[in-house]
């Protein structure tokens, strides 16, 4: 190997499966490898130096993605020796030892709780020539003190906690993420602060359940004085959260809602299910009466409010009166859109082993139904914004024909999908930058936006975009080992921007 090759830094490359708690792991996985002096491959690097599988363990699914695309990746690894591939995430902490004996041609595997490990670990199984398993069974740093590469110049996820206190019988996710652990509320602050520095206009606060956050230090009311305290933070134009649960959504959080300015109008409450039979077999720790009670307060403190919903089908001993009744508080609660499931049976919970599990045929009916009414009540429900005018923050990515149409698109205030033309602005408008237009057209799932954009400001998102940089929060230095050239000199806001 010559002297340049062997100084060259080890490139990386992510690939994240699952819900936004690891998207935002993920970005933390991409900080620690560019603090350990990895660079993050290009595109179009069929073959970068180390792959890293961010798993999901929810969907029954998830384990033949994982091996498939392992599988997919030993010929290259073969061809390129020195290529690593790690696996972390859900699926880590729960197979553990088995993906190394199924797949043994992976490197490392790592769980939910020490994502901070990875750069060590890397480094043992290339110079040990052995895989490397470590998996802890409780929180081993605070994620949130880890470096972290953020993929939008725009908008950023913040962790409030980590971990469910909860025992629903569907769910995998209490026990592969551990107990809840909570953040201080001037640790998130100074985190929202750092980005609203760097240019963010959004923050996204993330926790399997934020209502119940501040659980550890003995205040209830903590959330809602968190998303008051974000209200007093200049330049933050928006904040949102997910995902909260019915039982523990209090008056207090909808007041501050609805009392602070930049919190947004918009509220993903999980309804899971509107038969209160499945609800107690699911371990829900309400009734649909409850959840419909939230959901009119929330509307009478703030009418404009889009309310998004999880809903699963098929879960077992529903009966055709249950799933009738799930149609009935679909129909009343009126979502502006829902995240819909067929019952997938997870290894590891109750529901695995309760009577009653339902033919697919059966599951696969009712999902149908389901989505039929669902479309037919978001169609309406985006009807009634035609005319309307919107604020959308531009976005990357959101619209998947933005080329072959012409237009724009990014999400409105209330969190709806907006595309949109830009008019006389072509050219000039940004990911980043904040469109006042008028809604021409609805559809079940995105408005459209054909005339004239009333206005465009340009923003500090804005030009980071256009120059290239995304946020990077430094977190707590670990000592962590480098690999390859160092840097010529620190510069924390540079680098591609991804999203």
């Amino acid at each position: 190997m010559t002297t340049a090759a062997a100084s060259s830094p080890r490139t990386y490359q992510v690939r994240t499966y699952g819900c936004q708690m690891n998207v935002h792991d993920s970005e933390r996985i991409s900080g620690l490898l560019e603090q350990a002096g990895y660079v993050r491959a290009a595109e179009a690097d069929e073959h970068p130096d180390v792959v890293v599988f961010n798993t999901c363990a929810v969907r029954e699914n998830a384990d033949n993605r994982l091996y498939g695309n392992l599988g997919h990746l030993r010929p290259v690894k073969d061809k390129h020796p020195g290529m690593q591939i790690a696996v972390g995430g859900c699926l880590a902490q729960k197979d553990r030892g088995d993906i190394v004996r199924k797949a043994p041609w992976v490197d490392v595997v790592f769980g939910t709780h020490n994502i901070g490990s990875l750069p060590v670990l890397l480094e043992r199984a290339r110079h040990n020539t052995a895989a490397e398993v470590e998996i802890l069974e409780s929180l081993d740093v605070f994620p949130s003190t880890l470096p972290t590469r953020r993929e939008s110049t725009y908008a950023g996820w913040v962790s409030i906690s980590v971990g469910c206190n909860n025992t629903c019988t569907f769910c995998i996710v209490p026990a592969l993420r551990g107990k809840e652990k909570d953040r201080r509320p001037g640790d998130v602050l100074s985190e929202v602060r750092a980005l609203v520095d760097e240019g963010v206009l959004e923050v996204t606060l993330l926790g399997q359940n934020v209502n119940s956050y501040g659980v550890e230090f003995g205040d209830r009311l903590a959330f809602g004085k968190l998303l008051r305290a974000c209200g007093d933070i200049e330049g933050l134009e928006r904040v949102r959260f997910t995902s909260p649960h019915p039982k523990d959504f209090t008056d207090d959080v909808i007041a501050a809602m609805a009392e602070t300015p930049n919190v947004c109008h918009s509220l993903h409450m999980p309804l899971q299910s509107g038969s209160d039979d499945v609800l107690k077999a699911m371990r829900r720790s309400y009734r649909a009466e409850r959840y419909l009670g939230i959901i009119s307060k929330v509307r009478a403190a703030m009418p404009d409010a889009a309310i998004t919903t999880d809903i699963i089908v098929g879960f077992p001993g529903e009966t055709d009166a249950d799933f009738e009744r799930t149609l009935d508080v679909v129909r009343e609660a009126r979502f502006s859109s829902a995240f819909t499931f067929q019952y997938s049976k997870r290894p590891g919970t109750p529901a695995a082993t309760m009577d009653g599990q339902l033919p697919k045929q059966v599951v696969q009916e009712r999902y149908e139904r389901l989505i039929a009414c669902v479309d037919e009540i978001t169609w309406a429900e985006n009807r009634k914004l035609v005319g309307e005018t919107v604020e959308v923050l531009v976005a990357v990515g959101e619209g998947r024909k933005d080329e072959r149409t012409g237009r724009m698109s990014g999400r409105a205030r209330d969190g709806r999908l907006v595309h949109f033309d830009a008019g006389s602005y072509a050219g000039q408008i940004r990911p980043g930058d904040i469109v006042h237009t008028t809604v021409t057209y609805a559809a079940p799932h995105h408005l459209n936006a054909d005339g004239e954009p009333l206005s465009h400001r340009r923003t500090r998102a804005g030009d980071a975009a256009e120059a290239g940089r995304s946020p990077r929060t430094p977190g707590v230095l670990l000592g962590l080992p480098t690999i390859g050239a160092p840097a010529a000199a620190p510069a924390p806001t540079t680098g591609c921007a991804a999203h």
